[in-house]
């Protein structure tokens, strides 16, 4: 669970660290609100698609069980794990 936040945050920042670096190859201080306050929504919007984006990624490829789980029970007196069949 935490890797997936991890990557979801971690999606969302990457326009800002775009436009951060184009700042720096720009020679514009990337510090300064000035440079950041036009762009914020957008940024904000862009990272948002791109996190929506890979939750459609991810459904569309993700492995599909053809049958349903079988949980956990006890046959024969013994503890059968669960498992896809």
């Amino acid at each position: 669970m935490a890797r997936a936040l991890i990557d979801d945050v971690l999606l969302f920042l990457l326009p800002f660290a775009v436009f951060a670096g184009w700042l720096v190859v720009s020679r514009r201080n990337p510090l300064l609100w000035s440079h950041w306050s036009a762009q914020a929504t957008r940024l904000a919007i862009a990272g948002a698609a791109f996190v929506i984006l890979s939750f459609v990624v991810v459904a569309l490829t993700a492995e599909r069980h053809r049958d349903g789980f079988v949980p956990t029970h006890i046959e024969n007196g013994r503890v059968v794990p669960g498992q896809f069949r």
